[in-house]
């Protein structure tokens, strides 16, 4: 999971996809991959097979929200992801599930 720089929040399609965001609280980016959480980032950061808003607006990786879900097998994190994703949006969070 990646922390998204609050000024993603003036992105049209981003905020339409976050209609129950709470003022203050985090963006995040929520993915999953098969490299390494640190190398993924890295990706992300220099445009390499990279979302749109990870690379643009990433600031750091947050482990304290995924490093209890590592490793896991590919279609118990595809589920998870969608469900990590739900919950946080549930809270107020800015998400965008890559």
């Amino acid at each position: 999971m990646i922390e998204l720089d609050p000024a993603v929040l003036g992105e049209r399609r981003f905020r339409a996809r976050n209609p129950n965001y709470v003022d203050g609280m985090p963006c995040v980016y929520v993915g999953m991959t098969g490299l390494t959480v640190q190398e993924r980032f890295a990706n992300h950061r220099a445009g390499v097979k990279s979302n749109r808003y990870a690379h643009r607006y990433g600031r750091r990786l947050l482990p304290e929200l995924y490093e209890c879900f590592n490793p896991m097998p590919y279609e118990a994190a595809r589920r998870m992801e969608q469900e990590l994703a739900d919950e946080l949006q549930e809270k107020g969070y800015a998400v965008w599930q890559g």
